[in-house]
């Protein structure tokens, strides 16, 4: 049935053509003026205003259209394309000569191709769309955390490993060798950062986030955004794409913490806690965003024009490309029910302010807005200013002059160089959670047992989006990386490590499912060892596949901890996980924890490198790991919400026990903080200030320590939150080598959104905290500031 819609599609559209209804030829005059205004010396916007006088109707409503690759490919039928990859001819032209689409996304078949299948293919695409309406398709990707669907690209850790560094310039490395990568695959636009927060633990897209924090995820965005698009924005640098912020606002606030399910959220809390992030990379120049699939408040954000038009394009002053995510504006009438037809669904959406449908599979899109400007109920100035923003992005990425590079231009595809960067991101993230009576680093000539289902698993040292959607195939293409055992047998001696899964994943099935649970063996595999080195965590997911009912750990998993600490040896647990799944009922009997996130092809060999000491670890927890899965809560909770211990840590019976704290980590040297200062002690609502703090490395080995600074707002009119990340820097100290550490802030730093919606700092006092040194501020008067001073 599917088989033959499609081609009966192509056929419809073929015979309309014979019989006259819809000419194949292009106004050759209007492609010629298109070639011309390109050729000109015009500004962008001038050769964008002129372009767009030279189209149709449509040709602009084609331009607002985007199909997913499998449409114009040979194949079966629209979901499945034949191997090996190759163009439908007659659906090309379908898509780009009757509906004059302008942009096509994603990879064939859910695998990944190599750079010269991508140059091809998208060469033979731009040819017919250049020849056929003089302006080129935009192609994307989401390559998340390297180019995901290009084999032989660079992997790096997922973004709540990024978080995990504190590094920000390490996360602009790695974002500008993904942009590199992902031009030497002729497609310039990526689906990438993800600005969302990472606020509930069970949220299946946690680790695509840069954590819970909003001040963390926005220094990370703007690195994130420098990295793909270059510091000065400037697209036509070939080593460059354009960045596309996500998922515009709110996504991962779902109060059941499952994907695309209903949130509730305040205005308040929207504009504090969710806003910030999508400001700061908007403010960076990111050219593109993405919107939230979900629900907020009841109205699907795809069709909230309060939040597309009068937020993100008025307020927050947005000039780029706003694309929906996957069938977003058919799920107005599929799945929210706020529409009664399709139709209507175009027409919501649209007129709220989305420029471009990621459709993806059909056509209707397309028919359906035109019959809605020609019955006024879509006007022709907001398909203007929807085409006005592609185009610029098209030019700005100089595909009118060169629609598809070449593999060829690119020598550093993979190179030794970006293998590199993804190392040391790797070995910057891994962060050391518990270290009891210094088990870590492991001693020469340690005897090892290697255990658990992410022991000898490349799927699970990378996750989702790698060479496919859910990570399923990552083994095929992955091969010449090292898994942690392999990575292990290489530091230690295949000699002196021994290995037994004990319980394993199921690929085929479910990626929660197990399999082959022998615990027995593993126990027994333990004799003669000196250390059991147990990699615990999940397998790949993202999205709704990745939905759970229970946080804790897998049963399977809690099992084989629980026997191996009962043989007395000492356990060092390896966490391999995208969200922090509880351990609690374990915890205590482990001797060291140690948590990877998705570190990327390089993370078995970073964390061997770890486990040794050739590598001191310096990562810091991105979120709180909870203890319990009623008590999930953040750090910068209400005072309500949780009763403080010292260190940061909350008391046991509190209604937030942690397991680790938000900041946390460890290193194998220590650092001493003392002599905090404070460069004013009362300042008015518009003055700067600095806060200095002396960091002395105390240990007897190098190392990075991240310095954090957060800031208590005593008394507000709105109960404050319990205490703010305001400044972070990572610095690298030789033993005994101290360094004075210096933040610069200003009154507006310390703002709230109050009950007006404006962003406010009240008079009174505020105490700065970094480790275990405080020191006191007074703010002699309110001031209210407009809702951009965030």
């Amino acid at each position: 049935m599917k088989h033959t819609w499609r081609k009966g599609l192509a056929t419809a559209a073929l015979c309309s053509i014979l019989l006259g209804f819809d000419s194949p030829d292009v106004d050759p005059v209007q492609k010629n003026n298109i070639e011309n205004i390109v050729k000109s010396k015009l500004s962008t916007e001038e050769k964008v205003d002129k372009i767009l006088k030279e189209l149709t109707l449509e040709e602009k409503v084609g331009q607002m259209t985007q199909i997913t690759l499998d449409v114009i490919t040979k194949g079966e039928n629209v979901f499945v394309s034949d191997e090996p990859l190759t163009l439908d001819q007659k659906l090309l032209e379908e898509a780009i000569k009757k509906y004059k689409i302008g942009s096509v996304l994603n990879t064939a078949n859910n695998r990944a191709r190599t750079p010269e299948k991508w140059n091809e293919v998208i060469t033979q695409i731009q040819k017919l769309a250049m020849k056929e309406i003089g302006v080129p398709v935009l192609y994307g990707v989401d390559a998340i955390h390297g180019t995901t669907y290009t084999a032989g690209a660079t992997f790096f850790p997922q973004q709540i490993g990024m978080a995990a560094t504190w590094n920000p310039d390490l996360n602009k490395q790695g974002c500008a060798v993904t942009a590199y990568e992902t031009r030497a695959s002729s497609i310039p636009w990526d689906f990438s950062p993800v600005l969302d927060m990472g606020r509930n633990p069970a949220w299946p897209r946690i680790w695509e986030t840069y954590g819970e924090d909003v001040y963390l995820t926005s220094q990370m965005g703007i690195a994130a955004v420098d990295g793909y698009e270059g510091v000065n924005n400037d697209l036509s640098d070939e080593t460059k794409v354009a960045a596309c912020i996500k998922h515009f606002i709110g996504y991962g606030s779902e109060k059941s913490g499952k994907d695309r399910t209903p949130s509730y959220l305040p205005e308040v809390e929207l504009r504090e806690h969710y806003m910030p992030s999508y400001k700061a990379a908007i403010d960076a120049g990111a050219h593109t965003i993405m919107i939230n699939s979900g629900i907020i408040n009841g109205t699907p954000v795809h069709a909230s024009y309060k939040l597309l038009t009068e937020l993100l394009k008025e307020e927050l002053g947005f000039k780029g490309l706003v694309v929906t995510d996957w069938a977003d504006i058919e799920n107005l009438h599929n799945r929210d029910k706020v529409a009664d037809t399709h139709k209507e669904a175009v027409k919501q959406s649209i007129n709220a302010g989305i420029d471009m449908s990621m459709v993806p599979y059909n056509f209707k899109f397309a028919d359906y807005l035109i019959e809605l400007v020609q019955e006024g109920e879509v006007p022709m100035s907001r398909i203007d200013d929807a085409v006005r923003r592609i185009l610029t992005v098209k030019m700005e990425l100089g595909l009118f002059e060169k629609p598809a590079p070449k593999v060829k231009e690119y020598p550093d595809f993979g190179s030794e160089k970006h293998e590199k960067i993804a190392y040391n991101a790797a070995s910057e993230s891994i962060t050391l959670l518990k270290n009891n009576k210094d088990i870590l680093p492991l001693k020469e000539g340690t005897k090892l047992l290697v255990t658990g289902p992410n022991a000898n698993s490349m799927r699970t040292l990378n996750g989702g989006w790698t060479y496919s959607w859910q990570g399923e195939k990552v083994e095929e293409f992955a091969k010449d990386y090292n898994t942690i055992l392999e990575a292990v047998e290489n530091k230690f001696g295949k000699e002196n490590v021994k290995f037994a899964a004990g319980v394993e994943y199921n690929h085929e099935g479910q990626y929660y499912e197990e399999k082959n649970i022998d615990i027995d063996a593993a126990v027994k595999a333990a004799e003669g060892t000196d250390v059991i080195l147990l990699c615990l965590g999940e397998n790949t997911y993202t999205e709704t596949p990745g939905n759970l009912h229970d946080l804790y750990i897998s049963q399977n998993q809690r099992k084989l901890a629980e026997a191996l600490a009962k043989t007395g040896k000492p356990v060092v647990l390896v966490l391999n996980e995208g969200r922090p799944r509880l351990i609690s009922q374990f915890e205590s009997e482990m001797t060291a924890v140690v948590h990877t996130y998705l570190p990327g092809n390089f993370g078995g060999d970073a964390l061997a490198d770890i486990l040794s000491g050739e590598v001191n670890p310096s990562g810091k927890l991105p979120y709180s790991y909870p203890m319990y899965p009623n008590s999930l809560g953040t750090y910068d909770h209400k005072p309500s919400e949780a009763s403080e211990k010292m260190e940061g840590m909350y008391d046991y019976n509190s209604s937030l026990p942690l397991q680790y704290a938000f900041g946390h980590g460890l290193s194998y040297t220590t650092f001493d903080y003392s002599d905090i200062t404070i460069s004013k002690s009362d300042i008015g609502p518009d003055e700067q200030f600095t806060v200095k703090v002396k960091v002395k490395n105390t240990g007897n080995r190098a190392g990075k320590e991240v310095v954090q600074l957060y800031s208590k707002d005593l008394y507000a009119s709105i109960t404050p939150d319990n205490k703010r990340l305001r400044r972070f820097e990572k610095i690298n100290l030789e033993a005994g080598e101290s360094q004075e550490v210096v933040f610069t802030l200003k009154a507006r730093d310390l703002a709230f959104v109050d009950a007006d919606l404006n962003w406010t700092v009240e008079k009174g006092e505020f105490r700065f905290m970094i480790d275990d040194q405080s020191v006191s501020l007074n703010v002699s008067e309110t001031k209210k500031f407009d809702k951009l001073s965030n």
